[in-house]
């Protein structure tokens, strides 16, 4: 949005700078995103006069003129019709740039005679089209700045044009007399009144409206009036300059008003040329296939549905976007129908984004214009053709009525002050939403606050709070330490499971793994083959073919990471990912997880031969690591039952009891391997955060080491048991037969065979006893030796080796 300061000046009685007036602004929410200072470019240049103009002697067009300037008199070379002396000119020196022609001047020579700079033409300079002679100045003196005679005779010419970006929740801005009226609501000036007085109509309307009513929901109110005997010709040259530097081409008086309400009132307006027309205007929906030559010189289709303004001949206009080329005025238009009226915002938004037209009116219409400044707007601009054109205007004739605006919401001042953390009082609130045009009633701290039509952005309490904390400025905002809810040391803010995700993440990397951030979603094979892939997980609009699913764990995504950097070359890795599976499709239906993955060697060739590939017991170490970082028990249980992705020999279940899983390791399924294009083997652990018991107290500090002064006692076990029995169920065993005194149970030998004969194996264990209040004698060592040969042999079935 662009506009000039003597035209912010027409709305605004203010003695602001350009400078001050584009602080307010980008402070009040129209961000300025440039300030053109038109007389920039044109500082160099002065005024001289001409001393004699004499012809060139090798050219007939050329002429030699002495031209008096501030540095004296100085000969130049000119081919303009009107150079000859005795005029006042604007010159350009040696080393002055020329925007027109893009040229620094130097001194040259022309046709062998020296020319030191150039007289300039309107065109050379950008102040306008004109090129057919130089600038001949009715004043001015000799040194004299060319801006400065601008800026008192021809102030349009260093008018500074300043543009701001607008939001779609601020359509009054798109008029230049709502951004007066933001700056008179933070006290730059005073907004001055627009009140169109009606013009009366000579004579009935000649042309008849009318809406149909399957179209009344998108085209509400539509007016218009005709106006006869106009002379169409070009605008005043005010009027074109305005045009000028916000943009937009002159075209002609009648079109340039229509242009003009469009940036000064928001109001955009169009003109048929009458005569043009055929019977009455109807404003319809399209059934379909209906064309238009519209006024940029392209033909569009229509679609059905789209809202047509049409005349006994077919479709004239296209509503709220463009007008049609055939009922286009011109300058032999005498009789025109000025139209005013309402579109529908989405509607216009809608069509516009079929037909790919982009246009001002479309711009504005499907923002949304003041419904109410319908009929003034006709008025006002009726006025303006009448004052530049000339005619006699009509009746005003009208379909449809005018769209119902009226909305209030409560304010409650008191609450603007907490909720804005600034002393504003209520007289205040009050004078702000008066000078942007709402109105309050109301006693007490509650106020009862009218919406003006022009503000179909506010739509309840929190936009009311919005315009006054815009107006009274964010900037005096003082910031301000939030008070402590209780006095002292601050509780942690972090929850356990907070902590406990924290603590597994910095474990992991401690390790060597790379932390892996995965996408939730994963394609249906890849999450089958992990016991998801069913329909109430899957994704009701995914956004690609390959993320179709939620993640059932997060070892898919730590598989596909692996395979894509085995692609690149890179084959020894170490990842890990902490983050949510999900177990089904509703909320809630989801669990942390820690996930890692070891792929490849254990680390570089050396010379001494550490290099290994890694193994079961590499993941189950470093699980064990993580779990105790987050606080689980190290005392646990390694059961089989593992799911079926895990080698179904080598991988095991980290449990408290057979139904408290803290996690599962081992080695991924070759047949996984093989689907997800892994090259193996890979070992992966996973474990559940949330499984683990909180502890009993929640001090920072650790409790007393606890030492026996016992010596303790070790006694070696081994027991001969089927093939297929496993070392932990002897080991579970012998630690269970007296809880108080075994410390430690470790397995440390395994035979297999020969004189133990096909299917058995011996497995020999340490156990050791560890006294805490005196020291054992050999009876009661031999009675806990009793006791574990007991557990175990009932247990595994086994017997003791002799």
């Amino acid at each position: 949005m662009k506009f000039t300061l003597s035209w912010l000046k027409d709305h605004l009685e203010t003695d602001a700078t350009v400078d001050q007036i584009a602080e307010a602004l980008t402070d009040l929410g129209l961000e300025v995103e440039g300030v053109e200072d038109r007389a920039a470019r044109l500082s160099p240049f002065t005024i001289a006069k001409v001393v004699s103009a004499e012809q060139h002697p090798d050219a007939d067009r050329l002429r030699v003129c002495m031209v008096e300037t501030d540095e004296g008199v100085k000969q130049i070379v000119c081919g303009a019709p009107n150079a000859r002396a005795g005029i006042t000119v604007v010159l350009a020196k040696p080393g002055d740039y020329v925007p027109g022609i893009d040229t620094t001047l130097g001194v040259g020579k022309i046709r062998g005679v020296e020319s030191h700079g150039m007289m300039a033409s309107e065109r050379e300079l950008e102040l306008s089209d004109e090129h057919s002679g130089i600038i001949e100045l009715p004043s001015g003196e000799v040194g004299q700045k060319f801006t400065d005679w601008l800026a008192q005779n021809d102030p349009a010419k260093v008018d500074p044009v300043i543009e701001i970006a607008i939001t779609p929740n601020r359509q009054d801005a798109l008029g230049i007399h709502g951004i007066a009226r933001d700056l008179a609501a933070r006290g730059l000036g005073r907004l001055k009144p627009h009140d169109p007085q009606p013009v009366p109509g000579s004579f009935p309307c000649p042309v008849a409206v009318t809406i149909d009513a399957d179209t009344l929901d998108v085209a509400p109110h539509f007016a218009g009036r005709v106006i006869r005997g106009v002379k169409n010709g070009p605008s005043p040259k005010w009027l074109q300059d305005r045009l000028r530097a916000i943009g937009l081409r002159p075209i002609s008086a009648l079109v340039d008003v229509t242009n003009f309400f469009t940036y000064d009132m928001n109001r955009p307006l169009h003109v048929f040329d009458v005569d043009k027309m055929q019977g009455g205007l109807r404003v319809h929906r399209a059934t379909g296939g209906e064309t238009l030559l519209a006024l940029d010189g392209k033909t569009y289709t229509m679609r059905a549905g789209h809202t047509l303004i049409s005349d006994a001949r077919g479709p004239e206009s296209l509503a709220g976007i463009m007008g049609g080329e055939e009922t286009g005025c011109t300058e032999e238009t005498v009789t025109v129908f000025l139209e005013s009226a309402w579109w529908d915002p989405i509607h216009v938004a809608l069509t516009g984004r079929d037909l790919k037209i982009h246009s001002d009116a479309r711009y504005r219409f499907e923002r949304g214009v003041d419904p109410d400044y319908t009929l003034p707007g006709l008025e006002a601009a009726t006025r303006m053709i009448l004052d530049l054109c000339g005619g006699e205007a009509s009746d005003v004739v009208e379909a449809g009525a005018p769209v119902k605006t009226a909305r209030s919401y409560p304010l409650d001042t008191a609450r603007v002050i907490s909720l804005v953390g600034m002393d504003i009082p209520k007289a205040e609130q009050v004078r702000i939403l008066t000078a942007l045009g709402f109105s309050a009633t109301g006693a007490g701290d509650v106020l009862e606050v009218w919406v003006p039509s022009w503000r179909r952005d506010v739509q309840g309490e929190a936009d009311l709070v919005e315009e006054v904390a815009r107006v009274a400025s964010l900037t005096k905002l003082e910031p301000k330490p939030m008070a402590r809810a209780r006095a002292g040391v601050p509780k942690p803010v972090l929850t356990p499971g907070q902590l406990r995700e924290r603590a597994a993440r910095r474990t992991a990397a401690a390790l060597g793994y790379n932390e892996c951030v995965t996408y939730s979603f994963i394609d249906q094979a890849s999450a089958a083959l992990f016991g998801g892939g069913t329909d109430d997980v899957m994704l009701e609009n995914p956004i690609s073919a390959d993320l179709s699913h939620m993640r059932p764990q997060l070892l898919p995504g730590l598989l596909q990471a692996a395979a894509r950097n085995q692609a690149r070359g890179m084959q020894d890795l170490a990842l890990f990912e902490v983050g949510h599976a999900f177990h089904g499709g509703e909320p809630g239906e989801q669990h942390l997880q820690v996930a890692g993955l070891l792929v490849g060697q254990t680390g570089p060739r050396d010379p001494h031969g550490t290099r290994r590939g890694v193994d079961v017991f590499d993941v189950k170490a470093d699980a064990e690591a993580v779990l105790a970082a987050i606080g689980a028990p190290a005392k646990v249980q390694i059961l089989r039952g593992g799911p079926d992705w895990f080698h179904p020999g080598r991988h095991g279940v980290i449990c408290l009891g057979p139904k408290k899983v803290l996690g599962i390791f081992g080695e991924v399924h070759p047949r996984i391997l093989k689907a997800m294009d892994v090259k193996g083997p890979a070992m992966a652990f996973t474990l559940f955060p949330a499984e683990a018991p909180l502890p009993k107290t929640t001090s920072a500090s650790r409790g007393a080491v606890e030492m026996s002064g016992f010596q303790a006692v070790e006694r070696d076990f081994a027991f001969v048991v089927d093939g297929a029995v496993e070392a932990s169920v002897l080991v579970n065993a012998a630690a269970g037969a007296d809880k108080a005194l075994i410390e430690d149970v470790r397995v440390f030998d395994e035979f297999i065979g020969g004189s133990l004969g096909e299917g058995r194996k011996s497995i020999a264990l340490t156990v050791r006893l560890q006294p805490r209040d005196k020291t054992l004698t050999e009876d009661e060592i031999e009675a806990v030796a009793a006791k574990i040969v007991d557990k175990v042999t009932k247990a595994s079935g086994g017997t003791l080796r002799g």
